[in-house]
């Protein structure tokens, strides 16, 4: 009996032990979680899209992710992929693997993916611990790959498990994204846990290697979804590719503190023709009970688990609520729907350059429609037949009729565009109805402009080693080749295949392997530019050429574009207080500088800093400093750095602006940000 009690009490301690190991965050235990976790983290590299000024405007951004299943399936943010054209992930072996977009989720800020390997395999996940069992003081790892590096961990401990977005900081609706107030239905995870851009996505892990959040804010703390509200809309997302939530329509708040009624939510809205209007719900009225559930908010942070509650329940099925009113007790029937979409998917509509989504039932009531008939405008591209029509479309418009042709969604207008412009080379005049506020109002939009896809700023596309000019209606009539369209060559660029191929200054380009080139007024060479952008690099093109009276026909091999200004190396010097960048093959052009000769091209000065103060411009071009040949932007940042530990009284700057050279002489105090006497030598 003795043996056996002595047996037992080891195996206590050690059980004991084990545990204290686990809660306690020894370096060992850090070590299992993160050594579990860590094979299943992976970076994200997205290429999404944004819309604005008429166009759809690609950028490359990242974030983290956890691998939830073996299948691949992986949960990030939707703020990181919901908008993704193109997904590739990281794994912690750094293998690259695609990975598609299974379905995203705007309200809870969460969106599931799927790696896609080139053959079926399985790949290590993680699993969800329970967030409801998280308190205050908990050790958490925050996981992920902040500002796109390789995968890390910080530690830290929760201090709130129900934070919520603070007044100060636009409290409802303070976070909200694509029409989604995320705040109303998220209470983060607050921790002290380090997080950076790039961590959003990444899991927040306890002790025991679980998920117990998603990384999605960092206000001075960390902010995770809860693992319990990311599982759900993760299983529903993989099963259905969508979520699927009830809608009543109503706005709740807190309840005031000088009302009669103790328990409750106040009811401070009720959106017209929403289930909760069609039963009888009002604004002001008390609501005590939902579906046989106690409500009570009598805090903002007591505001998310009833709108979770809300979004629960049975979508087309007949509940019952209990309100006060008027001192009295009311049992109203409501029937839910499911929750309409607060923004629809937004397209491009390029030959209009406009951008359009559908209109949604919450933004009929917002814009006053009577029904969600119509196109809704987002954004009008300055240049386009949109915007050059009179009167110019605007955002918010809401288009009805084209050319006679009704349009009820963007659908019903993609279709009377293509009607419309099928089989025609010019642009095409059509009458457009549309509503602006409590107006009808019609406009004429020349629809048709040929616009191309925009490249991907990581590709090099091809183009013709020559600048071109617009050739205007006036300047054909004056050139003895009257309606005429197309560009005339301005130059030609030295040692190029253009000029192999006998191109010449004052050149008219009317054709490009026998397709018009539809150019007419300055400011359209880009469509001509597009065109040729369409071909690949190496490519030999025909060129219908007007020289003088003759007509030839040029083969012209197409070359990579030069890399543009926005590719060029940049540097700030914070000291004094420019930044400067590496020449285009433009800028040598036009300063005549050869690929060897040294040079970096001053792009901004700020006014008040020591290179301001000394006269340095835009535009100069700084070719030594201290008698160092400055050979790039590379070269000018050593120079700097070392004068900056060297702290010499003057430094003086060689520069070219324009055809003049001059020497620019600086006497910083390097010790504070005070003034000092800067001469030049003349």
């Amino acid at each position: 009996m003795i043996k056996s009690l002595a047996i037992l009490s080891s195996l206590l301690a050690a059980v004991v032990s084990v545990a204290a190991e686990w809660l306690g965050g020894s370096a060992a235990t850090v070590d299992r979680a993160v050594a579990r976790v860590t094979p299943a983290l992976v970076r994200i590299e997205v290429v999404s899209t944004r819309f604005q000024s008429g166009r759809a405007v690609k950028q490359e951004t990242g974030g983290s992710g956890v691998i939830v299943r073996k299948d691949g399936y992986i949960l990030t943010n939707h703020h990181v992929a919901g908008h993704a054209t193109r997904l590739v992930c990281i794994l912690s072996s750094n293998e690259e693997i695609e990975a598609e977009l299974v379905g995203t989720d705007a309200l809870s800020d969460l969106a599931v993916l799927h790696l896609k390997p080139d053959k079926a395999r399985t790949f290590p996940a993680v699993s969800f611990g329970d967030s409801d069992e998280l308190k205050v003081g908990d050790t958490v790892l925050a996981m992920g790959s902040p500002l796109a590096l390789s995968q890390s961990v910080t530690r830290g401990i929760v201090s709130n498990t129900k934070l919520i977005m603070s007044r100060a900081l636009g409290g409802a609706g303070g976070f909200t994204l694509d029409g989604e107030d995320v705040g109303g239905l998220v209470r983060w995870i607050a921790h002290d846990a380090a997080i950076f851009p790039g961590n959003s996505g990444g899991p927040l892990v306890n002790l025991r290697g679980e998920i117990v959040g998603i990384n999605e804010i960092s206000l001075g703390l960390g902010g995770a979804i809860p693992g319990n509200l990311a599982q759900r809309v993760c299983d529903e997302i993989i099963e259905r590719g969508a979520i699927r939530r009830a809608w009543l329509g109503i706005e709740i708040q807190p309840l005031l503190k000088g009302g009669i009624v103790k328990n409750g939510t106040l009811v401070s809205g009720v959106i017209t023709d929403s289930p909760a209007a069609r039963g009888g719900l009002q604004a002001g009225d008390v609501l005590v009970s939902l579906a046989d559930r106690k409500v009570n908010v009598h805090h903002a942070e007591e505001i998310p688990p009833l709108t979770q509650l809300i979004t629960s329940l049975p979508v087309g099925k007949e509940i019952e609520a209990t309100v006060w009113r008027d001192g009295q007790k009311k049992t109203l029937k409501l029937v839910t729907t499911e929750r309409p979409l607060m923004e629809p998917k937004t397209r491009e509509l390029k030959s209009w350059g406009i951008t359009v989504r559908d209109i949604s039932f919450i933004a009929a009531k917002e814009l006053r429609l009577t029904d969600i008939n119509g196109v809704l405008v987002t954004s009008v591209r300055s240049g386009g037949p949109g915007g050059e029509a009179k009167p110019p479309l605007q955002s918010g418009d809401v288009l009805r009729d084209v050319a006679g042709y009704p349009v009820h969604n963007v659908a019903e207008l993609f279709r009377a565009t293509e009607q419309l412009t099928t089989g025609s080379t010019e642009p095409v005049p059509a009458l457009v109805s549309f509503d602006r506020q409590r107006d009808n109002a019609l406009t004429v939009v020349k629809i048709g402009l040929k616009e191309l896809e925009e490249p991907g700023v990581e590709a090099r596309k091809a183009s013709l080693a020559a600048s071109v000019q617009a050739i205007s209606r006036e300047m054909s009539i004056q050139l003895g080749h009257k309606g005429i369209t197309g560009v005339r060559i301005t130059q030609v660029y030295p040692d190029s295949a253009a000029t192999a191929a006998g191109l010449q200054v004052g050149d008219l380009i009317v054709s490009l392997d026998g397709e018009k080139i539809l150019v007419s007024q300055p400011g359209d060479e880009e469509v001509f530019v597009q065109m040729i952008r369409q071909y690949r690099i190496g490519t030999k093109a025909d060129f219908g050429i007007l020289r003088g009276k003759e007509k030839l026909t040029l083969k012209v091999e197409l070359t990579p574009a030069p890399k543009p200004e926005r590719e060029m190396r940049r540097y700030h010097d914070p000291n004094f207080e420019f930044t400067v960048r590496d020449l285009t093959y433009y800028d040598r052009l036009v300063v005549r500088r050869t690929e060897g000769q040294p040079g970096v091209i001053v792009s901004e000065v700020a006014d008040g800093g020591w290179a301001a103060v000394g006269e340095l411009r835009g535009g100069d071009l700084i070719v030594a400093v201290n008698s160092e040949s400055v050979a790039d932007v590379a070269a000018l940042e050593r120079i700097l750095k070392r004068l900056a530990q060297d702290r010499p009284k003057q430094v003086v700057l060689r520069i070219q602006r324009g055809i003049h050279s001059r020497f620019l002489e600086l006497e910083p105090d390097w010790n504070q940000n005070g003034s000092a006497a800067t001469k030049e030598k003349s």
